[in-house]
């Protein structure tokens, strides 16, 4: 996919009306591998067919946002932290909200990729779009994957 590099920050915009879908409360990186399992089972679930390399790439994506928001959130986002995946037309909803309206997305730039700190830009890569708001005393950051 190219698109253009993404801004040191991310759009501040609201996440679109999306449908509930799935929730978690999260305290701790420790419960994602077990949330990104109850995901994957959603999504097989959810399939009327056998899954295609195309179904289980976009599946990768989707769980790979997922999990760098999530875990994102859970080290800096300062507690409190409910993430969610809905149906949204064509495209998945990931929204993580966390306690902390002050720190918006940040991506890393001029780091050593061995360091870490760039799920945001991969994140940005995948999503048809993606941005973050404010509500209250909580942050809410998300993005749309194709599904």
């Amino acid at each position: 996919m190219n698109r253009e590099p993404t801004s040191p920050v991310w759009p501040s915009a609201p996440p679109p009306a999306a449908e509930q879908g799935l929730t978690w409360s999260l305290d701790h990186v420790s419960q994602l591998p077990r949330v990104r399992a109850q995901l994957r089972r959603h999504l097989a679930e959810g399939r009327s067919e056998d899954p295609t390399p195309e179904s289980t790439d976009l599946d990768d994506q989707l769980v790979l946002a997922f999990d760098e928001m999530a875990s994102n959130a859970l080290r800096h986002g300062g507690g409190g932290v409910v993430a969610r995946v809905a149906p949204h037309g064509a495209s998945w909803l990931v929204e993580v909200c966390d306690e902390a309206p002050v720190s918006p997305p940040t991506p890393a730039v001029d780091r050593d990729p061995s360091q870490g700190g760039l799920g945001l830009h991969l994140i940005a890569e995948m999503a048809t779009a993606h941005g973050w708001h404010t509500h209250g005393r909580a942050k809410s950051v998300w993005a749309l994957l194709p599904r």
